[in-house]
């Protein structure tokens, strides 16, 4: 069988099951015990000297142990195979998670603040309608890329080996990958390889909005503002949703207790927006893996065809 095809049977079970409650609530999520893996790895070699020398060394080691793993499991068989990788894509929990907050939304602004709190590292306790929502498609945005498209497009490349080192290095990054003084050293090269692994898949992610939403003619507007963005792949996707809605994306938000004055992005655009912009990201999401699936499966024909 073709990684396309696989690819695609994986595609329709994680929109079909997501995560299910019932399994991960009995044993650990894949993801958690990756989470693990890393947090032992920053406990244990994450001070005194030579913190970026060794932060080099459990990249290495990740990507090494992802290979191996992905190369078992393979051998297990396509079904294997497909259901590893349905576990390891995010469309279904993506799209759960920003609905829930456009749910929120519509009962009350302090549960919308609780429940975006879910998906969003920045303070939310004191944030406005509009900047929940906005926060919602920022993440939404984003997580599309990281969470569906960046997996898929390893899959394609390397199998579940590539898929696994996406992973394990994009885990990393969200746990170790920060410019603060704990980890700007130690995380300095998870955070370099994860720029590098997701530098593809968030353009491919932008330029399917753009397609999908017809904006064609902002896309200098886009790349713009994708430049000035504080990540050097997040701020592609967000782009081109913020066009794609007509609304403002980021600008000044608060982490910890400090405000950060980050770039707006499509800041001319409406900023007063709430659970039906939020409700427009989630349809553009279906929309997006929609045009993926659509892609992956053409291919997989063409394979079994040619």
């Amino acid at each position: 069988m073709s990684t396309a095809f696989l690819l695609t049977c994986a595609m329709l079970l994680d929109a079909a099951l997501g995560e299910p409650d019932w399994l991960w609530s009995r044993i650990r999520h894949p993801a958690v015990m990756i989470g693990n893996l890393i947090g032992a790895l920053d406990r244990h070699l994450n001070h005194g000297a030579n913190r970026r020398l060794k932060g080099v060394a459990v990249v290495i080691f990740l990507v090494f142990s992802a290979l191996l793993i992905g190369a078992l499991l393979a051998a297990l068989g396509p079904v294997a195979e497909i259901i590893v990788c349905a576990i390891l894509l995010a469309q279904k929990s993506l799209v759960s998670h920003v609905q829930d907050v456009a749910t929120a939304l519509r009962r009350s602004l302090e549960d919308a603040r609780q429940t975006v709190a879910r998906i969003v590292s920045r303070d939310t306790s004191d944030m406005t309608e509009a900047q929940v929502a906005r926060s919602a498609i920022e993440s939404a945005a984003e997580n599309l890329s990281d969470g569906v498209i960046a997996p898929a497009f390893w899959f394609l490349v390397g199998g579940l080996p590539g898929l696994l080192v996406y992973k394990f290095v994009n885990t990393a990054d969200s746990m170790i990958g920060y410019r603060n003084e704990k980890f700007a050293e130690f995380g300095w090269a998870s955070a370099r390889l994860d720029d590098l692994l997701n530098l593809i898949p968030a353009r491919l992610t932008c330029g399917m909005i753009v397609v999908l939403s017809g904006c064609y003619r902002q896309w200098p507007a886009i790349v713009a503002d994708a430049r000035r963005h504080i990540s050097p792949n997040a701020g592609w996707p967000e782009a081109a949703m913020a066009r794609a809605l007509d609304v403002a994306l980021a600008g000044p938000r608060s982490y910890h207790g400090q405000v950060r004055d980050l770039a707006w992005v499509n800041g001319d655009a409406r900023r007063e927006i709430g659970a039906s912009e939020i409700e427009q990201a989630v349809a553009m999401l279906w929309r997006v893996w929609g045009l993926a699936l659509g892609i992956v499966a053409l291919w997989a024909m063409l394979g079994f065809i040619l």
